[in-house]
């Protein structure tokens, strides 16, 4: 077979012109609306990305999300997802992705304080040269903030499940004296958080944080508006289909704060396009997305990034960092 006959050209073919097209999933659906020649995405060489400045960082407006060092993926139903995250994202894998992230001007990454990700990025910052940045999802109790202390990373965040509890059960002092600890050590120093209320939370209490990484994503998705959905679950943050309760609540509330906002689960973890999600993320005052990313889509969302912060330049919450 002629192998100028790619995928779309087949379904094109095949079925746009029958009744079949009504069967067709999703994806096919996209890549026939799409057209038989496209215009190519070309790979950037050392492509600039814009960036903003959370106090003396300056960072990439998108970020690279850490799950495939961790090797953890919201999964869903899929009870096999994790594994195959893990088998695909072999160390060597990892620094080709972290590398093509750095030559698509993406210069931050995040990550948990898990031992692996210590080894993978200190190997790529010693043998491959790497200059990504750090800022590492740390918890208020145990050693990860002086891991994120000891290992270089330039700034550190309480992770979003433990902000979220403490916020819920009022124990805001633990929070401030772990921002206190990260500030003191140099190091940008912010809080996470699925629930609104966790910022507000926050700034009710006065701490001085220099950044907030909230969730943010339209409920424009298929688990998100299923009827026979119940309810209870669907209003159940900690669900793997439902990351960002109220999204007009959050971008109403975040408008009120003068603090760099990195929005996070803007793909509602794979379920939204990132030409929708980023484009809606920027839009609604997020002044950094974090995105996790296979290797073959860090081209294609670095020019998609890029094109949804032109776009968006004017905006009703202005640019903080």
């Amino acid at each position: 077979m002629d192998n100028q006959l790619d995928r779309r050209s087949f379904l094109r073919n095949t079925m746009a012109a029958s009744a079949g097209t009504a069967f067709l999933s999703l994806e096919e659906k996209t890549l026939l609306a799409h057209g038989e020649n496209p215009a190519p995405l070309k790979k950037p060489e050392k492509q600039g990305m814009p960036v903003g400045k959370i106090g003396s960082i300056s960072m990439s407006r998108l970020i690279c999300g850490g799950n495939l060092i961790a090797g953890s993926a919201h999964a869903r139903d899929l009870l096999y997802v994790s594994e195959l995250l893990t088998s695909y994202f072999t160390e060597e894998k990892i620094m080709e992705t972290l590398r093509l992230c750095e030559e698509n001007g993406i210069n931050t990454i995040v990550a948990n304080s898990m031992p692996k990700s210590f080894k993978v990025l200190q190997r790529y910052w010693r043998e491959y040269g790497g200059q990504i940045q750090l800022v590492l999802q740390v918890f208020c109790h145990g050693d990860s903030i002086q891991q994120a202390i000891d290992c270089g990373a330039v700034g550190a965040h309480i992770a979003g499940t433990q902000g979220d509890q403490l916020c819920r059960e009022n124990r805001m002092e633990e929070i401030a004296k772990a921002v206190e600890k990260i500030k003191d050590n140099g190091l940008i120093a912010g809080v996470a958080g699925h629930e609104l209320r966790t910022p507000m939370a926050v700034e009710k209490a006065g701490i001085d944080v220099d950044f907030y990484v909230q969730t943010l994503h339209t409920h424009n998705y298929w688990s998100r508006k299923r009827p026979d959905q119940n309810k209870d679950i669907i209003d159940s943050w900690s669900e793997d289909n439902y990351f960002c309760r109220d999204p007009q609540a959050t971008v109403d509330y975040m408008a009120k704060i003068r603090k760099p906002w990195i929005a996070y689960k803007v793909m509602a973890a794979g379920a939204i396009h990132p030409i929708e999600a980023f484009d809606y993320a920027f839009k609604n005052g997020a002044d950094f997305i974090l995105a996790g990313m296979f290797d073959f889509q860090v081209v294609e969302d670095a020019i998609i990034a890029r094109q949804a912060i032109k776009r968006n330049q004017v905006r009703q919450r202005t640019w903080l960092a």
